[in-house]
């Protein structure tokens, strides 16, 4: 099981934030790349991981649809009991990722109490289009801090599609990102950039580890 981590995550100091990568690109994306960097310049450790599937293609290069939510919470349970092993319970350990990474981030913290937080970038609130299917019924079980960073023209859920819903999202915190979509690409006309948009979801970030007191202002 490879771990890709981060520059800060030797530091020995601060937050580590476990990223699980979206359904249709692994750890080694451009966006997760991005991420990782841009949560590192604001002093945030990441690790990345993939879950079996997505080895698998990794080996015969084969596209395959991603696993059930058992295999994928059991590979995300085993990397978090590496990381918190390594950083020897001295710094808090949040979970999260892109898109299906994320959900399966917030799916966890949802049956444990013992998670510091969770932080999804573009979260799934629905399928494209199908606004009868909401992911939204285990968020009040989340009692950790949440942060969801979330594009402004997401088809996985849009402001106007989330206001009706707002009492399933628990202690959810909702940051919206202007213009970005489910990869926080803005559009050319905005003058803003992908790069800037997920540079704003990592201070983002930053402001919500120091408000809930897990690392230092």
């Amino acid at each position: 099981m490879k771990l890709i981590k981060s520059g800060r995550y030797g530091d020995h100091a601060g937050p580590v934030l476990v990223l699980a990568h979206g359904a249709g690109a692994g750890a080694d994306s451009e966006f997760m790349e991005a991420l990782a960097r841009a949560l590192d310049g604001v002093g945030v450790a990441s690790v990345r991981f993939e879950f079996p599937y997505m080895e698998q293609r990794r080996l015969d290069g084969r596209k395959r649809p991603p696993d059930r939510a058992p295999r994928l919470l059991a590979r995300f349970r085993d990397v978090l009991a590496q990381v918190r092993q390594e950083t020897g319970g001295h710094r808090p350990v949040l979970i999260g990722g892109k898109s299906m990474g994320g959900r399966m981030a917030s799916l966890l913290a949802a049956e444990s109490a013992q998670m510091d937080g969770v932080v999804c970038f573009g979260y799934p609130f629905h399928p494209p289009g199908r606004l009868d299917r909401w992911r939204t019924a285990h968020l009040p079980e989340v009692s950790c801090p949440m942060l969801v960073l979330q594009g402004t023209r997401d088809p996985f859920g849009k402001p106007e599609e989330l206001t009706p819903h707002n009492a399933e999202l628990g202690a959810c915190e909702l940051v919206w990102l202007a213009g970005g979509n489910h990869d926080f690409r803005p559009p050319a006309r905005q003058g803003a950039t992908q790069a800037d948009l997920i540079a704003d979801a990592a201070r983002h970030t930053r402001d919500f580890l120091e408000r809930h007191g897990l690392i230092s202002r």
